[in-house]
């Protein structure tokens, strides 16, 4: 097995490096890697309905999708993440605990009675500190895991949070565990450099395991995944099923509520009130809408389109943008 340890920690490189491996490359591989503050969605679900898009904004945290399914989680570099792809693994998809296991072998050495629990979660004293996820491809198996060593559980929180009412989705949503931090339960301090090698030397030590180094041609073809597909907004943002939305903003010259509905990325349906001042009928921005491709960007091109100011009087189409997301 080729072993990976990745240096970067964008994230959105590090899940292309993932999709690369697994789909273009052939033979067994492990990767070792760390991403910035960041958001990573679930395949399947909806991103709108995952996250505190706020709280997002306001932070600049990444939001990217992974290739396997699941809920959404925070990471940050408090977290460690690793990844098994295996040839001809698929009578293996679902078994959790094979890949699991060198993990659980190295805390168990440091003192921790980590186990896995459930179908795809490790625990210490029934608190969760990593979850795992998994798909197939051509007959090839990814697995991969979230550690918790020492994340910061205020942020993912924040992160993660949103309002019940603001979006009743037709997707996959995560549910919400109790969680810790692997340091709460050392017997002794550790960094999370001294625990990334400790896991990189134990995967090391198997026979036939070696490290290998992303050749340029390697990081070409990412680089290319990176551009097309995980660093846009389709892919991260990109739903295919129908869902609503409605968001209240306070602006300066009154509030705002945004309704509407999103079928296949695009406004299927759009409605607006509140005390804000215009001197047009809001009808006819309200239908001028319908159709648009739900994007910031797409929305505020349609803004530039329409005569945005005679309408909400003293609200920018800037301003406005971040009221429909």
């Amino acid at each position: 097995m080729r072993v990976v340890d990745l240096a970067t920690t964008d994230p959105y490189r590090n899940l292309a490096t993932e999709e690369y491996l697994l789909r273009q490359m052939s033979g067994d591989f492990f990767m070792l890697w760390q991403n910035e503050p960041c958001i990573v969605v679930g395949r399947n679900q909806n991103t709108a309905a995952e996250i505190n898009r706020e709280y997002v904004d306001e932070h600049h945290l990444a939001v990217v999708r992974r290739l396997t399914g699941g809920g959404a989680v925070f990471h940050d570099l408090g977290n460690l993440n690793y990844t098994f792809i295996e040839e001809g693994a698929a009578d293996k998809f679902g078994n959790y605990g094979v890949f699991c296991q060198p993990i659980l072998e190295v805390l168990q050495s440091m003192g921790v009675a980590a186990k896995l629990s459930g179908r795809n979660d490790l625990l210490i004293d029934d608190k969760k500190f990593a979850g795992n996820a998994q798909t197939l491809w051509h007959g090839r198996m990814m697995h991969h895991g979230c550690i918790m060593f020492a994340a910061n559980v205020s942020q993912l929180s924040e992160a993660l949070r949103v309002n019940p009412l603001k979006i009743q989705s037709k997707g996959i949503q995560s549910v919400r565990s109790r969680v810790t931090n692997i340091t709460e339960h050392l017997p002794a301090p550790m960094t999370m450099e001294e625990f990334r090698q400790r896991i990189l030397k134990a995967v090391l030590a198997k026979p036939g395991n070696e490290l290998y180094r992303l050749t340029a041609a390697d990081e070409s073809k990412i680089d290319r995944l990176y551009r097309e597909k995980y660093h846009t907004y389709d892919w991260n943002f990109g739903f295919p099923k129908e869902y609503a939305f409605q968001k209240d903003t306070l602006f300066a010259s009154g509030l705002v509520t945004v309704s509407m509905n999103i079928q296949a990325n695009c406004i299927a349906a759009f409605s607006v009130h509140g005390d804000f001042f215009g001197i047009r009928e809001v009808s006819a921005f309200e239908e001028a809408m319908v159709g648009t491709a739900y994007t910031p960007q797409a929305v505020l091109e349609r803004f530039k389109q329409l005569e945005f100011s005679d309408y909400f009087a003293g609200i920018t189409p800037e301003e406005f943008v971040k009221a429909m997301f």
